[in-house]
């Protein structure tokens, strides 16, 4: 195999600024890998890194000429692209999951609880009373009288963020009694 040396960064950085091409071959030998893994650490998917780290390429070549070293390294600027990119690509592929497991209006008529379902059947008013009197009244108010948590935060006169928390809090705790 040959070893070729390594050219120091700032040489790179002028010949990149250049648009000389075989520049980008050697930045591609100097940097691949370790774009190629940071990109990997984020998608989980071989084939996925690779797509990106192309498109990463392409878009470090075009977007070159806006690198500013006083801002920082070579490497960083490059690392930041391929972590936007791969973020898009995970954006990307998490909207066509949804739209593909999205439900129409037939289909989740038939997944909907039958309209007889009452949440006593099943001991929900119980587990609720062994709540401090707060959190009972915020948790009954949500999954039996069917309010939104913004809802709930209203009647209740508190924050949404506070809310959102003891709801969490309160869903564990009753976790850790059923278990």
């Amino acid at each position: 195999m040959k070893t070729t040396a390594v050219v120091p960064e700032a040489e790179l950085v002028q010949r990149l600024m250049a648009r000389d091409e075989r520049a980008m071959a050697v930045f591609y030998r100097q940097y691949h890998r370790a774009l190629y893994a940071a990109i990997f650490r984020l998608v989980r998917q071989p084939e996925v890194a690779q797509d990106v780290l192309q498109e990463c390429l392409v878009k470090i070549w075009a977007a070159f000429p806006s690198y500013d070293a006083s801002k920082g390294r070579l490497f960083t600027w490059c690392l930041r692209i391929g972590s936007n990119l791969a973020i898009d690509a995970l954006r990307r592929q998490r909207n066509i999951t949804a739209r593909v497991h999205t439900l129409d209006q037939a289909d989740s008529a038939e997944w909907a609880a039958p309209i007889t379902f009452r949440p006593e059947h099943i001991g929900v008013r119980e587990w609720l009373k062994r709540l401090p009197t707060r959190d009972h009244t915020l948790m009954d108010l949500l999954y039996l009288q069917g309010y939104t948590q913004v809802e709930a935060a209203e009647a209740l006169h508190l924050p949404l963020g506070t809310v959102k928390s003891r709801v969490t809090r309160i869903l564990r705790q009753l976790a850790g009694a059923v278990t």
